[in-house]
């Protein structure tokens, strides 16, 4: 278990300290989300995943290729 101590500043905010960010794989840009127990007083720090993809290619796309793409992804889910 990691346990790394925080201050909170006036604004109410933390900075997620690196060993964590590091464990969870947070980068800047990421969501996370955080969960509270009542039953044992602890929150928790999720990384929420992407939930689109993202293509790179370096170029911009054409229509067609842009068209490919979601068709395939459709069978994708579809399947």
């Amino acid at each position: 278990m990691i346990e790394v101590y925080v201050k909170v500043t006036r604004n109410f905010q933390v900075t997620i300290p690196l060993e964590i960010r590091e464990k969870l794989c947070i980068k800047v840009g990421d969501k996370v989300k955080f969960v509270f127990d009542e039953k044992s007083g602890k929150v928790y720090l999720v990384r929420v995943p992407e939930t689109r993809i993202r293509l790179k290619s370096g170029r911009k796309l054409t229509i067609d290729e842009i068209e490919e793409i979601m068709k395939e992804g459709l069978k994708k889910c579809m399947s």
